[in-house]
């Protein structure tokens, strides 16, 4: 039986944000789970998620910059490029614009999650497989999709 690939997640900024600050919860308990380096598990983000937790650090918390750049390259994410012009104006209308990148990155990754707090915005795609893509929250993340990864890990690993 051939070995799962990484599961491939792409972390929201909410996701990052939550994760980074607080000692508990769902984005933290997946933010550690990605310094882990585990073979099951990869992360990404957006640069354009980058630049809306930078722009919120800096304005709410510029204290705490030091220990988000710290923090960061610990979590080995994959940096996805600002999506062209042209993609965003391509997907306009699938989601509120300020997503628009958000859901642009996701994909061209190849992420198999987006993971986001932001269920307000992003409801209306959870059930659109055009994308072949799942959205899901952090805590459905934890509580439903990382125990199939790890059974499915567990099962390859008994059958080699």
């Amino acid at each position: 039986m051939a070995q799962r690939k990484r599961c491939k997640v792409f972390l929201d900024s909410n996701v990052l944000l939550s994760g980074l600050f607080s000692e508990k919860g769902a984005p933290r308990i997946i933010l550690d789970l990605l310094t882990l380096n585990l073979p099951i598990l990869a992360g990404a983000t957006g640069r354009y998620n980058l630049i809306e937790v930078e722009r919120n650090l800096k304005k709410k918390m510029p204290e705490a910059m030091p220990i988000y750049q710290k923090y960061l390259p610990r979590l080995r994410l994959e940096i996805v490029e600002m999506p062209s012009r042209a993609t965003v104006i391509s997907m306009a209308g699938a989601i509120a614009e300020k997503d628009v990148p958000v859901l642009a990155s996701a994909i061209a990754c190849g992420a198999e999650y987006l993971i986001t707090g932001d269920n307000k915005d992003f409801a209306r795609l959870r059930n659109v497989k055009k994308y072949n893509l799942k959205i899901v929250s952090p805590s459905e993340f934890i509580e439903t999709v990382l125990p199939e990864i790890i059974k499915e890990a567990q099962d390859n690993a008994v059958h080699e």
